[in-house]
């Protein structure tokens, strides 16, 4: 980026992002409580709602570093402020989360204050910069504006909560849309604000790796039965984890100027899905889920996944993006994985294997598409 130096992840980020792994896990959590052969109603509202939630955070918050962290006193404080408020937050995770909603929102209003004040201490830096005046009052209002619902919602009655909840975070996300930055070249640095994205779906599969440790639970010894399960979400795990990396090395222009709003807004979801697959993994074992629903929420959770995955190509290097006929096999792939699912539910041990064979199919057309691109580049 000409006139700018690049921007490196520093590390009280990366520290900052480990207690988000926290905070996955506790989300999770909200997932194992039973009602009828699948997850609780409320508690899946309340697991959609707070995995949202928490990366919205983190989202603000590497916008507000990326625009005009300086890696200084002042950024430590504020970043420490809203690690020990996460705390909090994933403390008031839980499946009796009724009874700790209120801790929960004020919480997650006073970190979204937090950053809001950040940027209206940094306007003073801005006193002859009308355009990032400008965006930064927008940024402050949105987390304002939003931080108002979550505080007014803390003392709401569930269903009530659960609704600001949801009103919350999407007023949160179209404010920021419409308040995106349009001339990136002058602050954003896209370079950064993908690495960040990159690190956080790194410690999201970490957490997908603890949670496959549950396969490898037996007695002492090898059973087949063991061995075959485990070696099968493994290599699920591994296959989605390539995917990503492919596409983040060899395709994604990542020294590109742009505002990064829709990037950042797709990695949401994608992170979204792999928790999402992180709880069907677990849920393949439970017996006490019933198969059907087990099932579908293994196949719309990894087929979210490559949906936001591949909609990241809007960023891929202009003379080498993903072609039409690379999408239209991927789309034959999806459909003939989600019917032969759906038709041998029954049989776990066919469907998982149908799972690493569609992800391994997948991670083939990206890794020629990734390959293709290498060599267009060179």
């Amino acid at each position: 980026m000409i006139g700018k130096d690049e921007k490196k992840v520093e590390y009280l980020e990366l520290i900052y992002d480990l207690i988000f792994v926290y905070v996955i896990g506790k989300n999770n959590s909200l997932l194992h409580n039973f009602d009828n052969g699948f997850v609780a109603p409320a508690n899946f509202v309340a697991y959609a709602l707070c995995t949202l939630a928490i990366i919205q955070i983190w989202n603000f918050t590497t916008f507000y570093i990326n625009l005009f962290g300086r890696n200084s006193f002042r950024d430590h404080v504020f970043l420490c402020i809203n690690m020990y408020l996460m705390y909090f937050i994933g403390e008031s995770t839980r499946t009796d989360w009724t009874g700790y909603q209120t801790e929960y929102h004020i919480a997650w209003g006073l970190i979204l204050i937090n950053i809001g004040i950040q940027y209206m201490i940094e306007l003073r830096n801005h006193k002859m910069d009308v355009w990032n005046r400008g965006m930064i009052k927008k940024m402050a209002a949105t987390l304002f504006v939003e931080a108002a619902i979550v505080l007014i919602s803390a003392n709401f009655n569930p269903d009530a909560s659960a609704l600001a909840s949801f009103v919350a975070i999407f007023t949160g996300i179209i404010m920021t849309f419409y308040g995106r930055v349009k001339s990136a070249s002058q602050t954003i640095d896209f370079s950064h604000l993908t690495e960040r994205a990159m690190l956080y779906v790194v410690f999201t599969f970490g957490e997908m790796i603890i949670g496959l440790s549950g396969y490898f639970a037996g007695d002492g010894s090898f059973e087949l039965n063991t061995i075959y399960y485990s070696l099968m979400a493994f290599l699920i795990v591994v296959g989605l984890f390539l995917s990503y990396g492919t596409i983040y090395d060899h395709i994604i222009d990542r020294e590109r100027e742009d505002s990064g709003m829709l990037f950042m807004m797709i990695h949401i979801f994608i992170i979204f899905a792999l928790n999402n697959i992180t709880n069907s993994l677990e849920f393949m074992r439970e017996e006490e889920v019933a198969i059907l629903p087990k099932v579908l929420f293994i196949v719309l959770s990894i087929v979210g996944y490559y949906v936001f995955l591949l909609s990241t190509r809007l960023y891929a290097k202009r003379r080498c993006a993903i072609n039409k006929a690379v999408m239209t096999r991927m789309l034959l792939l999806t459909a003939v994985f989600v019917a032969v699912m759906i038709v041998i539910r029954s049989v776990m041990a066919v469907n998982i294997f149908v799972s690493v064979v569609y992800v391994f199919l997948i991670y083939r057309e990206v890794y020629i598409a990734g390959k293709k691109t290498s060599e267009c580049e060179s």
